[in-house]
């Protein structure tokens, strides 16, 4: 994702310029190829710059009485009949740009276990958009969750709903996203004004995504793959293909730019990193769109897939973007679990900040209200605001990198692996208790989800204590290693 500062954000909907490639990396895992048999999509929500804030919200299921439906980008549709109960993470300041907050809410779940991530921001190329502009008041990552969450009951459905949009009303961005259930995730890109393309994931496999579109090699006639009327003929007409083949279509390269290394230098790092095993030459110009991993993907694996850097590889001194960026707003890794309950089979772990300096905090879908702490604060450091309890730390560590950020990672490590043994035991007492009291289950879930955003926000905000203590200590002459460890021991 790249956005731009509260002043400039206005100017560029109105002009609609393409989104340059710039920021997020995401991740999706098949049900086959997870540890625990869930479906998993992850993504780094980038900024351009690091003073922002997210805040965490739960939007009820309502009934909507008819008319119009103004998304906040200019773009308005028919407006439901009803909206469906989801959460998601909007911008800070979503409720300047539409009354109901509903702006840039990047991920979420809704009453019905479809998930949704958008997007990985991706490029356009010129032909493209000379055939098929894109449109001034469309569809862009702005709002997207909050078209899809609250009227899909199935990923599926989803995935139709999103593609009927951009087909009527047109597309105001290049874009990758990723929708989900239980039983099936799709990867969805948008290459140009009107024309889109989506393809289920296989379930022993995984997916990386950059800023570029990957989609390639599909078979258009594919049940595991839906796209734009007409999207072949289209291709063919304005020669975007040499030699376009149905059923091994490259989407990608008929709308998008391949080869920028800014894109295959982590799709190349993502999938060394989960299939060591396939070497892989770096720099290609295109990498497999799906890879199946050498062991079964953990949470704890996608996690540091996101937070990865090339240190330690080949491209340690050359690459040019990493996966780990200071100006990371928020990390998301959403599981749909066909082994628990319903109430329980969505589960989102949440950091906020810089995700190797944070921790990945567990959300089940019952928790709709918020301690205030993650539902307020704005573009300017505040102590109330959970976002730069988190953000600060990145901001403390980097003054000695060598000195901080060990004791940050390793205080969130220990945490995270608590937090994993927890859910899992969390888990099992979910699903015994909600045969019998289901009331009591889904308030459980939610109290727990509610105290661990609590505690990890109070270990953050420790951690800052103890720098700024260290900090301003460490000028003494006197100062020595065993009285650091003494001020930033938890």
């Amino acid at each position: 994702m790249k956005k731009m500062s509260v002043a400039l954000l206005s100017a560029a909907i109105l002009s609609a310029i393409s989104i340059s490639a710039d920021a997020c990396t995401g991740l999706i895992v098949g049900k086959g190829a997870s540890a625990d048999g869930s479906i998993i999509i992850a993504r780094n929500e980038d900024f351009g710059v690091n003073n922002w804030n997210k805040h965490m919200v739960y939007h009820p299921a309502q009934k909507n009485q008819g008319g119009e439906w103004h998304l906040g980008n200019g773009l308005v549709v028919p407006m439901p009949a009803q909206f469906f109960g989801y959460s998601a993470m909007p911008d800070w300041d979503a409720g300047t740009v539409t009354p109901s907050g509903r702006y840039y809410e990047e991920r979420g779940i809704n009453q019905f276990n479809v998930a949704v991530s958008a997007t990985t921001s991706a490029e356009s190329n010129k032909k493209a958009q000379a055939a098929d502009p894109l449109v001034k008041h469309g569809i862009i990552e702005a709002v997207i969750p909050t078209l899809i969450l609250p009227q899909a009951q199935s990923a599926r459905e989803g995935v139709a709903l999103l593609g009927h949009y951009v087909e009527q009303y047109g597309a105001g961005e290049a874009n990758s996203l990723y929708i989900a259930d239980t039983k099936e995730v799709w990867l969805v890109e948008i290459g140009s004004g009107h024309q889109w393309i989506a393809v289920k994931v296989p379930d022993n496999s995984y997916a990386i995504m950059a800023n570029g579109l990957r989609v390639h090699g599909v078979n258009l006639n594919s049940d595991d793959v839906m796209h734009a009327k007409g999207l072949f003929e289209f291709v063919k007409q304005h020669n975007l293909l040499d030699n376009p083949d149905a059923k091994s279509f490259n989407f990608a390269k008929a709308f998008g730019v391949v080869g920028d290394i800014y894109n295959t230098d982590r799709e190349w790092l993502g999938q060394s990193i989960l299939t060591p095993s396939h070497d892989q030459e770096v720099r290609q110009q295109q990498y497999p769109l799906f890879m199946q991993p050498d062991q079964k993907i953990s949470v704890a694996d996608v996690a540091d897939v996101l937070g990865a850097t090339f240190k330690g590889t080949v491209l340690e001194k050359t690459g040019q973007r990493p996966m780990r960026v200071d100006r990371q707003l928020e990390s998301h890794i959403i599981q749909l679990r066909p082994y628990m309950e319903k109430p329980f089979q969505g589960l989102i772990w949440q950091s906020l900040g810089v995700l190797p300096e944070s921790v990945l905090m567990p959300i089940y879908t019952t928790l709709h209200q918020y301690p205030a702490a993650y539902t307020t604060g704005t573009d300017q450091y505040s102590d109330n605001s959970a976002f730069w309890q988190f953000r600060s730390l990145t901001t403390l560590a980097e003054t000695n990198p060598n000195k901080y950020m060990p004791v940050i990672k390793g205080t969130w490590d220990k945490q995270e692996t608590e937090l994993y043994r927890q859910v899992s035991a969390m888990d099992k007492m979910l699903n015994q208790t909600y045969k019998t009291e289901p009331a009591t289950a889904k308030e459980m879930a939610a109290d727990f989800s509610y105290g661990q955003l609590n505690k990890m926000l109070s270990t953050a905000t420790q951690l800052r204590y103890k720098m700024m203590t260290d900090l301003t200590k460490h000028t003494e002459k006197k100062y020595s290693p065993e009285e650091f460890k003494k001020i930033m021991s938890l």
